[in-house]
């Protein structure tokens, strides 16, 4: 346990972008292939992965630059938490409004499909009546009584709490260093 670890935190920011892939990959893969349109708050959801993205990938590059040498660069752990802090936030307040516990924003309460480009081209011609987009208040989908937005919220929050332990690794977790040797003469004894 001890050495996956260490593993973990040491490396915590290549593991961070693998996940941010894989959580993006999984909402095109709905859209794409599902069929689920993203509704705003889905979109908004999809952005902070990119922004741990933008953080994580640096982050990993300086890593292995460094040659690992001083382990995993702390700051970009810890931003990697307030992302994914944001993530578990944005995720749980749209999981939230789902099941009713609060009002969704104006803009989440439309219905309906996705404009098309033809549908923009009327409605730029004033032919056509305005685009609705899905409702941020229905469940397109769950597993296990859990929306996406739910499954979102606890993946969130448990790389949220990853990142803080990559932060906060333990001494044994970051590279060793040499201890630095000073050489010293002895001081000439003063008359007094």
């Amino acid at each position: 346990m001890r050495p996956a670890y260490r593993l973990l935190t040491r490396w915590w920011t290549a593991f961070a972008a693998l996940a941010a892939l894989a959580m993006l990959g999984g909402a095109h893969a709905f859209e794409r292939f599902g069929g689920l349109d993203p509704c705003p708050l889905c979109l908004r959801q999809r952005e902070v992965f990119w922004a741990a993205l933008a953080v994580a990938v640096p982050a990993t590059l300086w890593t292995v630059f460094s040659r690992a040498t001083r382990g995993t660069p702390r700051v970009g752990a810890f931003m990697l938490f307030v992302v994914f802090a944001t993530s578990a936030i944005t995720a749980g307040f749209h999981a939230g409004g789902e099941m009713g516990w609060w009002a969704l924003p104006a803009s989440c309460q439309a219905g309906g499909e996705l404009a098309d480009i033809a549908a923009l081209q009327a409605l730029a011609n004033g032919t056509a009546p305005p685009p609705e987009f899905p409702n941020c208040g229905e469940v397109a989908w769950s597993l296990g009584g859990i929306s996406m937005a739910g499954w979102n919220a606890l993946i969130s929050a448990a790389l949220a709490i990853f990142s803080v332990l990559a932060a906060k690794r333990p001494k044994d977790a970051r590279a060793p260093h040499e201890p630095l040797v000073v050489a010293t003469e002895p001081r000439p004894e003063t008359a007094r």
